[in-house]
């Protein structure tokens, strides 16, 4: 198969997972249409059905699974049984079900899996954890999982004779349970500008009051707390400061990315 068009979709709260998968995209190869839906979900149905088409498409994980507002974004996209890429990002506790989750979800929209990969960032709420990722050596393998992408393909007159790539992962899967932490504003801080509002993905900030937020929308996706121009957001207060601690040292041993291709393939696997 000649790739000639990449339809990136991505949720990225924070922006590590966009450009973990922005990196997949430009070692593979070819013209890149870049759908972000972190905040802005398609109006209408999104074909990817062209002979030369590839999705790659990305989520983080968020307590072992897919957000539901990504889920729900990604089943706008719709394939005719061509390829597709997938990779979740987790902060180095574990990725769970996410990883067979969205490959589950692309398959239900008529894509083909033909490799999966999971990817280590910084921890969305614990910042410590996993601070300084991805870094040169996670790039190094994100690079090579593209490359392998790239000649899987390129050497496959007809993706639908791959079998798909067994990953890890649990179905039916774990049942979500976020942690009850929600990121604050600190009012002295904060200026009014609402950019926090208008960029939340969960729509858990009201505009008319952005130092407030909604925990029952609230998704602890972090994006408040890394777009905002005073840093007046954060994770805070004592239910935090109750557990930060002990999920840090918890979670403290570097894991390594994870990468998932075809059986008879033998692709780089860490």
């Amino acid at each position: 198969m000649d790739i000639r068009n990449i339809h990136l979709v991505y949720f990225s709260a924070t922006f590590t997972t966009r450009k973990i998968l922005r990196e997949i995209a430009r070692v593979m190869g070819g013209n890149v249409i870049e759908h972000d839906i972190t905040c802005d979900r398609p109006s209408a149905k999104v074909m990817v059905d062209g002979e030369h088409d590839v999705l790659v498409a990305g989520a983080p994980v968020y307590a072992g699974r897919v957000p539901r507002q990504a889920a729900e974004a990604l089943r706008a996209f719709s394939g005719n049984g061509g390829p597709a890429v997938i990779a979740c990002v987790y902060g180095n506790r574990d990725y769970d079900d996410a990883l067979a989750e969205l490959q589950d979800i692309v398959d239900r929209q008529g894509f083909k899996t033909v490799a999966a990969g999971a990817f280590i960032a910084r921890h969305c709420i614990f910042n410590d954890v996993a601070a300084d990722r991805p870094d040169t050596d996670d790039m190094r393998k994100i690079d090579n999982f593209a490359t392998e992408c790239a000649r899987l393909l390129a050497s496959t007159p007809d993706v639908s004779a791959l079998p798909e790539p067994t990953v890890k992962g649990n179905r039916p899967y774990k049942e979500s349970k976020a942690l009850p932490l929600f990121p604050s504003a600190d009012a002295e801080l904060c200026d009014g500008c609402q950019t926090c509002a208008r960029q939340c993905p969960a729509g858990a900030i009201p505009e008319e009051s952005p130092c407030q937020t909604d925990g029952d929308k609230c998704i602890s996706c972090g994006r408040c707390t890394v777009i905002c121009p005073r840093h007046a957001r954060a994770f805070r207060g004592m239910p935090y400061e109750q557990i930060v601690d002990k999920f840090v040292k918890a979670n403290a041993v570097r894991r390594e990315p994870e990468t998932f291709f075809p059986a008879p393939v033998n692709g780089p696997t860490a």
